[in-house]
């Protein structure tokens, strides 16, 4: 693999300006003519549209706990290519981790799989000499971590910058930049906007990251910074490719699946729609905000969880839109929704008609739940075999009731089932890297090709109903129930292609049917063998189906606290909910 420069901007802690500082020297680069990439560590979908944004090319995550920790290095050898400049923003602090677990998927944890330095951003109002034994500190505490040198943001007056400076000097700690107080400004959109300026590149957006560039400009010393991301040494090992993670199958006709986003950034992982035009489809962005139809000849709809849910009221107005999709749901085509995509589909959002593709509905709690799941799918569906388990995440306020559907989409330890699998609907409000089980694309595609599956009984849910366009005096009437039993379900769930199984729950586990020890650890793909034969720290996202597991298995990691932001963990207790039976036990413990 030939060099790429690149460097982690990380801080001690969340709230040290870290983000606006990675904005900025992107589009600094940019500015000047250095082609740049920007990487976000965690599942964080909003900073890394910004990241994007500012280097004008994708912004992409780097999640071990998502992908495996395998997989990061050759994802950002492929992201990075063709850059002269790579910056990779880290999440929480420096040896943070949203799981409790920092040696496995923490910012530090990423700089030494990438043997990346580290510029270690620092709030300076309210410090003087012990500014070098916090500095001298963070960089003894893991030999594995080159910490590259220090920016000073929020610095008083120049006499402080040169307290400041003599002290970080007597540890031999290189000073890379300073900022004064105001020199940064806060002109990043509001995180609640979540990815949507970028996706729709408003003005307000754009002029953000323009002003931050102009900042960092003057503040650091982008030569010296320069420098040091050159001096990174070779990185070693294979660089991950679309083509190669679906493999080379090439079928007749390239379907048209319509992957929710804008013209600026999709509502998803950017590989999601690398995976699926490697797969033989063509990908075409459809914005459930702003489109008033499906594209043209759409086969399947993807609709990831980067879109946040505050915007319930812009996705309950636009009408023609959830007309389309709830013909297209309840036609048989394949639909994946993820994250507010769920209540999207239900007959209502606090009060909000929706598609009513779904029976649910849906309000907005008072705590936001937020973490990782080890999910198992319980059944069959074109994105993963019955049995399968799979790690994703999962932040939201919504309250859906019921949590799941007569097929739930997936279940885990300490939780009650979510979700609903019906025909070839798939929904939840977890979020998944399609890079951990690149088979996922193929699966959604196969589905498109081979077109509706038939409604063979009665559906389970409300049928379709004509939801004329909002007007005034619109009634929207919620449209009779009937069901079926549930063995029906599980048998339309995905088409017949897809339902076929290995006659064990230990193949279940392998990708394309070929038995576990058939398939070396590093190649299997998503979908791994047995615990017995991975040791537990190396099983990554994907481990055996839950037949293989005991029940009580806590999973490969504890249960975690999270706030409203993913960089912001908080003490939340489990929201008590103004609906029933809405558990979800698994979020809520401080690391």
């Amino acid at each position: 693999m030939s060099a790429l420069p690149r460097l982690v901007v990380s801080a001690p802690s969340s709230g040290h300006g870290k983000t606006a500082i990675a904005v900025g020297l992107l589009a600094a680069c940019v500015a000047r003519g250095v082609p740049a990439a920007g990487f976000k560590v965690g599942p964080d979908h909003t900073d890394a549209a910004y990241l994007g944004l500012a280097a004008g090319r994708a912004g992409r995550n780097l999640d071990p706990r998502l992908v495996g920790a395998q997989r990061i290095a050759p994802l950002f050898a492929h992201g990075a290519s063709g850059a002269q400049l790579s910056v990779i923003e880290g999440a929480m602090g420096l040896f943070d981790s949203l799981t409790g677990q920092p040696e496995i998927d923490g910012t530090a944890a990423v700089a030494a799989s990438l043997r990346a330095p580290v510029v270690l951003v620092v709030d300076v109002a309210a410090m003087g000499h012990s500014l070098a034994a916090l500095v001298h500190g963070f960089r003894m505490f893991d030999e594995m971590v080159h910490l590259g040198g220090v920016i000073l943001n929020r610095v008083a007056s120049p006499r402080h910058e040169q307290m400041l400076r003599t002290a970080l000097d007597d540890i031999g700690m290189p000073v890379l930049g300073a900022l004064r107080r105001g020199d940064l400004p806060n002109v990043l959109p509001a995180r609640s906007h979540g990815p949507v300026p970028v996706a729709h590149r408003t003005v307000e957006a754009s002029r953000a990251v323009r002003r931050l560039g102009e900042a960092v400009l003057g503040g650091l010393d982008l030569d010296r910074l320069m420098a040091l991301a050159t001096a990174a040494p070779s990185l070693p090992g294979p660089i991950w490719t679309p083509g190669d993670a679906v493999g080379g199958e090439v079928f007749d006709q390239r379907p048209i699946v319509a992957l929710a986003g804008g013209p600026g950034a999709p509502y998803t992982y950017v590989e999601t729609a690398e995976l699926l035009t490697a797969a033989g489809a063509d990908v075409a962005v459809v914005d459930p905000l702003r489109d008033e139809s499906l594209p043209a000849g759409t086969r399947a709809l993807v609709v990831g969880a980067g879109l946040p849910e505050g915007y319930a009221e812009e996705l309950s107005a636009n009408r023609r839109l959830c007309n389309a999709v709830a013909t297209f749901a309840h036609d048989g085509w394949p639909v994946v929704a993820e994250g507010v995509a769920l209540p999207w589909l239900g007959r209502d959002f606090d009060g909000r008609p929706m598609c009513a593709v779904l029976d649910a509905s849906a309000v907005t709690g008072d705590q936001t739940v937020a973490g990782y799941r080890e999910a198992t799918a319980p059944t069959a569906s074109y994105l993963a075999p019955a049995g399968a388990r799979i790690t994703g995440y999962k932040q939201h306020r919504a309250v859906v009731t019921p949590r799941a559907g007569a097929v739930p989409a997936w279940t885990w330890s300490g939780g009650n089932p979510e979700g609903f699998v019906w025909r070839q609907v798939h929904a939840s409000q977890l979020g998944l890297h399609w890079a951990a089980a690149p088979e996922i694309a193929k699966r959604v595609v196969t589905a498109a090709i081979a077109g509706p599956v038939p409604m063979a009984q009665p559906s389970p849910i409300p049928l379709p109903v004509p939801l004329p366009v909002a007007g005034p005096g619109v009634r929207h009437d919620e449209p009779p129930t009937v069901s079926m039993p549930a063995s029906a379900l599980m048998a339309q769930s995905a088409s017949p292609a897809q339902l076929s199984s290995p006659a064990s729950a230990h193949d279940q586990a392998v990708p394309f049917g070929h038995p576990a020890s058939a398939v070396p650890h590093e190649l299997a793909g998503g979908f791994l063998p047995p615990a017995s034969a991975v040791p537990h720290e190396l099983a990554g996202p994907f481990v055996p189906p839950a037949s293989a597991v005991p029940h009580d298995h806590p999973g490969p990691f504890p249960p975690v606290v999270a706030g409203a932001s993913p960089e912001r963990p908080g003490q939340y207790a489990h929201p008590r909910p103004p609906v029933p039976d809405l558990s979800d036990t698994a979020d809520i413990t401080a690391p």
